[in-house]
């Protein structure tokens, strides 16, 4: 009689704890308090053997029943719980199928990449082709077949990173031009190519310098080649670039590597000609240099400078994309500011 009133005892306390129960870490520890390996029900089976023999037999199987009605309560409940819990989650993550789909992002070239790819559509209609090369060069390459000697003053002008100076003199170019005495030694005249790419120097930053940035080489070599020539190919590039409404301005200016040399710039398209922070106030945007190719860098490379002749420019890319499209700082196309790519991502 006592051991059924300790067994009911038993289980109306458990079954009233476990419908009070209300998620699953309370389920689990009501298992472990009544059915674990110390729960209430596991102790009293283990203490059958301080009962009477007669008694053993009648509580035992009181005992066992109690046992299997609690872990099949336990279970029901369990499932019920989980699948509440199941149900809850499935409601806050639910998708309406009917709201209608988010466009996915789609890169675009960079506006460098965009104005290369036509200032080389452009070269190409005027017989140019485009080549590029390396961006880590040797000095040789660099300097002295450029006519830029280790002892020319010229050479101070170009504050060099250096990669390398035990041994050859290895730099990050600080021009295309290499490519003008590499593209030579490897082709016979008549020589029409550009070369595309990034040049670097240490440079002082400001709305129209960066220490890294991209120019456009060009070169053309061959019989009775003049200025003139040099002349006609910038004009028609200032053309189909700006428009005929730009007004183009040749000065001389020097550069080791050409004789006579020029700078090539355009009215300034941000200020309209009046000066600003751009153009520093000259109302002129310098667009590169120019001029006829030195004879000396003819004869470095093997080319008779009495029979042939050439031009050869270089183009800032950055400012050719200010001047056109009205960005007033070199720096925005290097600063990964997604507002001010995304302005050409429809050009």
């Amino acid at each position: 009689m006592v051991v059924q009133e300790s067994l009911g005892s038993i289980r109306e306390r458990a079954l009233a704890e476990l419908n009070a129960a209300d998620d699953l870490p309370e389920i689990e520890r009501w298992e472990r308090a009544y059915l674990g390996a110390r729960g209430e029900v596991t102790l009293f089976l283990r203490s059958l053997g301080s009962l009477p023999t007669e008694e053993r037999p009648a509580a035992g199987r009181a005992a066992n029943a109690l046992k299997v009605e609690l872990a099949a309560a336990h279970e029901g409940r369990r499932r019920g719980l989980a699948a509440a819990d199941l149900e809850r989650r499935l409601a806050g993550d639910a998708v309406d199928v009917t709201l209608p789909g988010r466009a996915p992002l789609v890169g675009t070239a960079h506006p460098v990449s965009r104005m290369i790819d036509e200032l080389s559509e452009i070269f190409a209609l005027m017989g140019f082709q485009t080549v590029f090369g390396p961006e880590v060069e040797t000095g040789r390459y660099n300097f002295d077949l450029l006519n830029i000697p280790s002892d020319h003053p010229a050479r101070d002008v170009w504050d060099t990173i250096q990669v390398e100076t035990s041994g050859a003199e290895i730099v990050l170019r600080t021009h295309t031009s290499p490519m003008q005495a590499r593209t030579m030694e490897a082709t016979e005249p008549p020589v029409r190519v550009v070369v595309p790419g990034r040049a670097y120097r240490y440079e002082a930053q400001d709305a129209s310098h960066e220490w890294m940035f991209h120019q456009l080489e060009g070169l053309a070599v061959d019989e009775r080649i003049t200025m003139a020539d040099l002349k006609g190919v910038l004009r028609e590039l200032a053309r189909q670039l700006f428009g005929p409404e730009r007004r183009i301005r040749f000065r001389c200016d020097f550069f080791p590597f050409v004789e006579p040399g020029v700078d090539f710039a355009v009215d300034c398209a941000i200020c309209g000609g009046k000066g600003c922070r751009v153009c520093k106030q000259t109302g002129w945007l310098e667009m590169g240099g120019a001029g006829m190719v030195h004879p000396k860098v003819l004869g470095g490379v093997g080319y008779d400078p009495a029979r042939y002749s050439g031009f050869a420019f270089g183009l800032g890319i950055e400012r050719l994309i200010m001047m056109r499209d009205g960005v007033d700082d070199v720096r925005a196309f290097a600063g990964n500011d997604l507002r001010f790519l995304r302005q050409f991502a429809g050009a």
